[in-house]
């Protein structure tokens, strides 16, 4: 897990991009990135609902995995879980604080 704005490093593996809006400033070609599964991602509305302050980083944590149960975003996740199992996979966000976002809790359902 790392954020997007950092330069790729050659033991990224699969480059994922986990956020449901592209990162401001961020050229398509600096990103490097492989895979943007949309789906993966929070809702929009769980996103604003987070970013307004309104409940804790445990709520969201809960309301995400619901979210994550949903069938399509399900098999992205498996998905993800199969790349991890064959090799490194990097997931990236614009977060600036990872380790209390929406990536940290894919992070550990892949077992990363």
């Amino acid at each position: 897990m790392r954020r997007v704005y950092d330069p790729p490093e050659s033991g990224d593996g699969l480059r994922v991009l986990v956020d449901r809006l592209w990162p401001r400033g961020l050229a398509k070609e600096a990103a490097r990135i492989d895979e943007w599964p949309k789906d993966i991602t929070p809702s929009t509305e769980l996103r604003r609902w987070f970013h307004s302050g309104e409940g804790s980083f445990e709520d969201f944590r809960g309301r995400y995995e619901a979210e994550l149960d949903a069938p399509e975003a399900a098999e992205l996740l498996d998905g993800l879980r199969e790349s991890a199992r064959k090799g490194p996979v990097t997931l990236l966000t614009a977060s600036k604080a990872p380790e209390r976002s929406h990536a940290s809790v894919l992070a550990e359902l892949l077992g990363h």
